[in-house]
């Protein structure tokens, strides 16, 4: 069974520059891909950024793109390269893994959450 875990999140001020981790760990054959997602504080969870394992294909959502940056090492560890970042970036930033044959850009697609990781982007 794949566990994963996320580091990397902190305190940064508006237009900085973070990057998150996670790392996956046992059964990581199985994977065909991974994404990363975020909850703001009384929000819902949404989708962020993706990456097809085979192909290395990436998705992302429009509120993101041109900003953020989904890639990955040869040990199964997958980055989240945030740039230009705004306060209404600030949730709680979790990985996790696809499920084969779904929707990339729909949350419910996701399972294996790991704990998640805070960024906090101050104005």
């Amino acid at each position: 069974q794949v566990q994963l875990v996320e580091s990397g999140g902190g305190l940064v001020q508006a237009g900085g520059s973070l990057r998150v981790s996670c790392a996956a760990s046992g059964g990581t054959s199985s994977i065909q891909g991974m994404g990363w997602l975020r909850q703001a504080p009384g929000k819902e969870r949404e989708f962020v950024a993706a990456m097809r394992w085979s192909g290395g294909r990436t998705y992302y959502a429009d509120s993101v793109k041109g900003r953020f940056t989904i890639s990955r090492d040869n040990a199964n560890v997958v980055y989240l390269q945030m740039n230009s970042l705004k306060p209404e970036d600030t949730a709680v930033y979790y990985c996790a893994l696809h499920l084969y044959g779904g929707d990339w850009y729909q949350s419910d697609e996701y399972y294996g959450w790991g704990q998640g990781t805070q960024v906090t982007v101050s104005s």
